[in-house]
């Protein structure tokens, strides 16, 4: 949708003008500044989508573009554009990406049925139920209808939409990217409350669905118009950087020969960083001038095998930094971004960072999952992309959790804000928000898993719930169900804890946790129940060094060494974890071996 859209007479709105600026003024300037006025507007969109799809058919093109022109006729931006400037700059954005032809015919019309008198069932029949789908997917609730829960109830409506057909979201993407480069024309409060939604929601959205192309501009137009102050100063570093360029074709050239000694075939060029990412770093790293390294990327023509030995060509070359490499080839990120990462004291014993992937996954990185638009294969095609929104699926499967629109969207920008590791667990890998724990990975694994779990063991050893997972941990999750621990079970299992809500992190696990005591009215967990559970993570740990107890007597004299009124206390303090579990098996063992 366009959020500098304004509404012509044609829809029974007034002309909205800038200042000083009449309005009779600004329809010849904006007439005149049209760049389809004296040229066909849409041969630019057309010469390159033939560009990259030879065989599509531009006629479906044209006619999207003349019932979009129709219908948009007598709409004006606030910039004084005419309103089909929008939708044609939408459907432009995504044939540069490499779109199907599908994709650029609902971009032309992705604002009518919001915004003209076209209707959903109408486009269904001209251009049927796939772009129908499309168009529906980005269409805007009625705010005079809906209220405040608007903008919520539209990001779920994407959101789901987005599930059948990942496009809606790349139509999205370029929508907002086209509205971020003409937002000079809205007030500063308008400009700061989109960057900031644009931050929040949609950037996060295209890192996962691994369009860096896209994301670089958004990333420095939010830079922009929330930090222009920044964005000013990074600008000047990049614009005056002194012999930066020599530099760098130093690098590159020096590169070049070192690969072709070692019969590594491969493209080397200059990889310089956008604004927004050189000022990250410069904040993170907490540097007083822009922290901004000279980069290359390695671009090799050959199997992933051949990015090893471009390393070794690069470290025999330069000094690799040690602690600065990093293999996202055996280990992709969450959107399947690969590629070699490594630092090494380049010429002038500069610091100098280097890419190193094959063309394949240069093309991945850049275009992401439009990626399998741009360059469609025969096969294999189907499996990497449920990969690649396996993200997608995870976010729809709790969205039917939430009891509404506004605690969706609330949990989707946390999910999205969050950074992402994975683990093992069931012979399988999971995603979970960094700062994750045991309870959040069970209930990943299944809601009665995480309603009934009891403990976990990280790396082979027992843990607390509440401890923070670590990327690539090992996890074993057990339920009160698999506690089979030498004492019997004396009642059935009673679900999740309140206090898990002050460590979980996921927004699923937040939702099944809350969802259970919605439907659960009994008063909290008994002593009793506290007791059992107490005994049962005893009986779990004991298992971990191969011991059992025959009876309570041990127990009871721990109890009474550790100051404890009686066995149940004790129990209790293990259950509320006031003493690790660990710490009492430890003691319960030297007990048990020292008295005999």
């Amino acid at each position: 949708m366009d959020v500098d859209a304004g509404h012509g007479a044609a829809l029974g709105g007034a002309l909205p003008t800038q200042p000083g600026e009449l309005p009779l003024t600004r329809r010849l300037r904006s007439l005149l500044a049209w760049p389809g006025a004296e040229t066909d507007p849409v041969s630019h969109l057309v010469r390159t989508h033939r560009g990259i799809h030879s065989g599509a058919d531009p006629a479906v093109l044209r006619r999207a573009y003349t019932i979009a022109e129709t219908m948009h006729r007598g709409q004006f931006r606030k910039s004084g554009e005419p309103y089909i400037t929008h939708p044609l700059a939408v459907a432009q954005i995504c044939a540069d990406l490499g779109m199907d032809t599908t994709t650029l015919v609902a971009a032309l019309l992705h604002d009518t049925v919001e915004d003209t008198r076209y209707t959903l069932q109408a486009l269904a029949d001209d251009f049927g139920p796939e772009v129908a789908h499309l168009v529906d997917g980005v269409t805007k609730f009625d705010k005079a209808f809906y209220g405040k829960a608007a903008e919520a109830e539209t990001i779920r409506k994407m959101i789901i939409a987005a599930g059948k057909d990942v496009r809606v979201l790349i139509i999205k993407l370029a929508d907002r990217l086209h509205n971020m480069r003409t937002l000079g024309v809205r007030s500063a409060a308008s400009r700061e409350r989109i960057a900031r939604k644009t931050e929040e929601v949609l950037i996060p959205l295209c890192d996962r669905l691994g369009i860096q192309t896209l994301k670089r501009e958004l990333d420095d137009v939010v830079l922009l118009h929330l930090h222009p102050e920044e964005h000013a100063r990074i600008a000047r570093h990049v614009h005056d950087r002194p012999g930066w360029d020599a530099y760098l074709a130093e690098v590159v050239a020096q590169a070049r020969v070192a690969l072709r000694r070692n019969r590594v075939d491969a493209a080397v060029s200059p990889r310089p960083r956008h604004l927004y990412s050189i000022w990250k770093d410069t904040v993170a790293g907490g540097h007083s001038a822009p922290y901004d390294l000279p980069r290359i990327a390695v671009v090799v023509d050959g199997p992933a095998t051949d990015c090893y030995a471009a390393l070794g060509a690069i470290h025999g070359l330069w000094r690799p930094v040690p602690g600065r490499f990093k293999d996202y080839i055996a280990s992709p990120k969450n959107n399947l971004y690969r590629s070699l990462h490594t630092s090494v004291c380049g010429p002038k014993n500069r610091t100098v960072e280097v890419l190193i992937r094959t063309e394949e996954m240069h093309r991945s990185a850049e275009y992401g999952i439009a990626a399998n638009y741009r360059f469609p294969r025969a096969g294999g095609d189907a499996a990497a992309r449920a990969e690649q929104l396996a993200w997608l699926h995870r976010v729809l499967g709790w969205e039917q959790d939430a009891a509404d629109p506004a605690q969706f969207l609330q949990s989707l920008r946390s999910d999205l804000a969050e950074a992402q590791i994975q683990v093992f667990a069931d012979g399988r890998q999971v995603v979970l928000p960094a700062g994750a724990t045991p309870v959040d990975l069970a209930y990943e694994l299944g809601t009665e898993r995480g309603d009934h779990c009891l403990a976990a063991r990280i790396n082979g050893r027992l843990a607390p719930l509440s401890s923070e997972l670590e990327d690539g941990d090992v996890v074993e999750i057990f339920t009160e169900n698999d506690a089979d621990n030498g004492f019997e079970a004396e009642a059935a299992p009673r679900g999740p804890r309140k206090e898990w809500l002050r460590f979980v992190k996921s927004p699923h696990a937040q939702m099944q946790i809350n969802r259970w005591f919605a439907e659960h009215t009994e008063p909290g967990i008994s002593i009793s129940d506290k007791v059992r559970l107490g005994r049962a993570t005893i009986g779990l740990a004991l298992r971990q060094h191969n011991r059992g107890l025959a009876s309570d007597l041990p127990l009871l004299r721990l109890a009474e060494e550790l100051g404890y009124p009686d066995l149940e206390t004790l129990l209790v303090a293990v259950f509320d974890r006031v003493i690790a579990p660990d710490e009492v098996v430890r003691q319960l063992i030297d007990l048990v071996d020292h008295r005999q």
